[in-house]
């Protein structure tokens, strides 16, 4: 049952996203969430969803999926509120598996930091798009224009991830060692199933250039050489039990990129917790997501998320790995 105070979540979520997450990425988003926010048939109808799958990008994607036309328009408006229940039902089967490749633009510079082989976990895999880190070519842009390029070790990779580098430390120039990879998730995804193309490709908002078809490639990387990914909870103990499955003589890391906000915060400390106990840590998150810091957090630039090791930050970062700004005592990440 709807009740007024769902109804008054639903209002204050969407009139955020519209006005703070949705300018200069999607204009169809934005205007979809404004209509939800300021109508109130509309705010009832995203309210008769769970609490848990009603986060408007999730919601706007499985209006795609299920072909609402993509305009912000009546005819929008009339499919929504004809359509109310089949979206409640495919967004409770539904949670949002955004799987962005670039964020290994920020992940790299801190898995830079290990010599050796490296068995590599993610919780919240999706599709363990972000466990192939080494597979992909990078290329930063630093303060005076310069480009520096970063190929995996047998060439040009068909993912390029262009990332700006701030700062007067260098971006690294290495690889690191992969040797194993593995991920959990509470529902994984097959990277080699057509479904999960779709799903996937449907979680880039519209307006957005670029993310479709870099998934699409990271996608066929991941499909030749499926990672090892397995049904778990991040709060419980599958982390460590597959950390356990990991070769001798290699460093467990386990990295958590943007996901822990998806767990329930009473949970979350579990499953650092947990990722602390299966391995190394690398986190990257927005400050407020938990208190697991290690030290006190210097200024960043708006928006931007912090990159960590074991709590502690060495970088601050776009959520999706767009830029990165070394801040580990300004030593450059090793070579």
């Amino acid at each position: 049952m709807v009740t007024p105070e769902d109804i008054d979540a639903v209002v204050a979520r969407y009139a955020r996203f519209a006005a703070d997450e949705a300018p200069g990425r999607s204009e169809l988003y934005g205007a979809w969430a404004t209509a939800v926010a300021t109508d109130a048939a509309l705010a009832a109808v995203i309210a008769g969803i769970p609490a848990a799958h009603r986060q408007p990008p999730l919601v706007f994607a499985v209006m795609r999926l299920l072909r609402a036309p993509e305009v912000p328009s009546e005819r929008w408006r009339d499919w929504l509120l004809v359509h109310a229940a089949e979206l409640a039902a495919e967004c409770a089967n539904r949670s949002i598996q955004t799987n962005e490749p670039l964020r290994c633009a920020a992940l790299l510079p801190a898995l830079a930091e290990f010599d050796g082989p490296l068995a590599l976990i993610e919780i919240g895999a999706s599709a363990g798009l972000c466990l192939y880190p080494d597979r992909y070519s990078y290329r930063y842009t630093t303060d005076d224009g310069a480009i520096v390029r970063l190929d995996p070790q047998d060439g040009p990779s068909a993912v390029v991830l262009e990332s700006r580098w701030i700062g007067d430390a260098p971006p690294p120039r290495r690889m690191p060692q992969i040797v194993w990879r593995a991920g959990i998730d509470l529902a994984p995804l097959d990277p080699a199933a057509p479904d999960t193309r779709a799903w996937l490709t449907g979680l880039v908002w519209p307006g957005e250039t670029g993310r479709a078809a870099r998934i699409h490639a990271a996608l066929d990387i991941a499909a030749s050489d499926p990672p090892l990914l397995v049904a778990g909870d991040a709060a419980s103990d599958a982390v460590t039990r597959l950390a356990a499955l990991a070769p001798a003589g290699a460093t467990v890391v386990v990295t958590t990129p943007g996901v822990l906000v998806y767990v329930p915060r009473a949970e979350r400390a579990r499953a650092i917790a947990q990722a602390r106990a299966a391995g190394t840590w690398i986190t990257l998150d927005d400050p407020s997501t938990h208190e697991a810091w290690t030290d006190p957090l210097p200024p960043r630039p708006d928006g931007a998320f912090a990159l960590a090791i074991d709590g502690r930050m060495v970088a601050a970062v776009d959520p999706l790995g767009r830029f990165v700004e070394w801040r580990d005592g300004g030593r450059a990440a090793p070579r």
